[in-house]
């Protein structure tokens, strides 16, 4: 089969280059592994309610999704609300706050040479009365941004929280796979084809030609390919499901690839028979109707509700080296691990919440086959590593993806969507 332009991945990167491409009259093919498209945006339906598995919000006014949702006519609700906060034994509201935090911001503005977050605050901030503040930081960076520390690049972070709107928070209504299906159906108006259930193994290139073939045999032929799957494929050993070998083999970018940094993630879903956190006596007399997001030092660390919609969805985010050292647990451990911690923040019998529980989803998205991880955050060498994973390999192969990204929106379906408008807009 032949097409000017092959595709692989129909996640948010992928289809949207296939859209662009599709659009300036190029032939385009698009290769998908998994059984549906998305990659890490995966939303399944419960009761005619849409429920996200992997990606969730618009992490602020973002140009990219917001003007793609505009276009297509898709409706987004705001997802800002109250942040609490559970920490010995109390809840307090909107406790963003940290002890030291502008002292820390300061000190970071003023960083010259790039080091690991874990290395700024351990020389930066090493008295025992700092102590907080560095179990703090690193709490964030592993859950927000689902990075080791140790790796997490200081530059970066400081760009990232610079750039922060806490205030603009949003939900897709009905589902973000409605964006996705909108970018499909684009692409194949415009005589694109989108081929799900097909694993590439192997990509043969050498300059304006390429052919890539599938576990099953079919091989793909095209001018030019871009190779659109997640940065955890690109990093996974040969052994692992997934893993596409390039003949010749494409060291230089190998090696980027293997510079850059992948998160990893577990995301816990519960729907329980009522929001029972709305109940004033499990709040301690404090009513936390209004609660989006609480803090915690559990061993499931951080949940959200569905505010201000009315939902008994409870979601709790295991992220960075917890979530790694996590990830043979089974579905089931870490279901009784999370409510475990929802019992003690909540001083709940955990057998009753058992009881209370109408369904629920455990996505280890770091064991997930096709995935391997949650998203990419920048080590100290990912700049360097970024230049040449953007730079066109003999103008034939080009790679894109959310961790191609060069704004502070990182690890977003922005970087994402952005990254494949801007790869479509380097071929011609």
């Amino acid at each position: 089969m032949n097409a000017d332009v092959l595709i692989i991945g129909a996640g948010a990167a992928g289809l949207m280059a296939a859209r662009e491409l599709a659009k300036k009259g190029k032939k385009i093919i698009v290769l998908e592994a998994q059984n549906r498209i998305g990659g890490r945006i995966h939303t399944v339906y419960e009761n005619g309610k849409p429920v996200e598995l992997g990606a969730e919000f618009v992490h602020g006014n973002l140009p990219v999704t917001l003007a793609l949702l505009h276009e297509a006519g898709i409706l987004y609700t705001s997802a800002s609300a109250s942040t609490w906060k559970y920490d010995e034994g109390k809840f307090t509201n909107n406790e963003w706050f940290i002890d030291h935090w502008d002292l820390f911001i300061d000190k970071l503005s003023q960083l010259e040479q790039d080091t690991s977050i874990d290395d700024f605050i351990e020389s930066q901030f090493p008295e025992d009365k700092y102590r907080e503040l560095r179990r703090s930081v690193r709490q964030y960076v592993s859950g927000y941004d689902t990075a080791n520390p140790k790796k997490a690049s200081s530059f970066a972070l400081r760009n990232e929280w610079q750039h922060e709107d806490e205030g603009a928070q949003h939900r897709v209504e009905g589902g973000y796979i409605k964006l996705l299906n909108y970018l499909a159906n684009e692409c194949e108006s415009n005589g694109g084809e989108v081929k799900l259930n097909s694993v590439v193994k192997d990509i043969y290139w050498e300059p304006e030609k390429v052919s890539a073939t599938t576990a099953d045999g079919v091989t793909y032929h095209a001018e030019k390919i871009i190779i659109a799957i997640p940065l955890g494929m690109l990093q996974i050993e040969t052994d692992k499901e997934g893993k596409i070998t390039f003949h010749p083999p494409v060291k230089e970018q190998q090696e980027a690839i293997m510079q850059m940094g992948f998160g990893s993630v577990i995301k816990i879903l519960i729907e329980f028979d009522e929001a029972f956190w709305e109940n004033e006596s499990v709040g301690e007399g404090k009513s936390l109707k209004d609660m989006g997001y609480l803090l915690s030092q559990e061993e499931t660390p951080t949940w959200w509700t569905q505010y201000p919609e009315q939902s008994t969805l409870f979601t709790g985010w295991i992220g960075g080296p917890d979530a790694w050292a996590r990830k043979d647990a089974t579905d089931d451990e870490i279901l009784k691990q999370a409510l475990q911690s929802i019992a003690n923040i909540f001083k709940l019998d955990i057998n009753e919440l058992q009881n209370r529980i109408k369904s629920w989803h455990i996505i280890n998205w770091t064991t997930r086959s096709f995935t391997h991880g949650s998203y990419a955050y920048d080590t100290v060498e990912a700049p360097e590593a970024r230049k040449t994973l953007n730079t066109p390999v003999n103008e034939t192969l080009f790679f894109a993806g959310e961790y191609l990204y060069e704004g502070a929106a990182m690890g977003t379906v922005e970087a994402a969507l952005t990254s494949g408008r801007d790869v479509a807009a380097r071929i011609k």
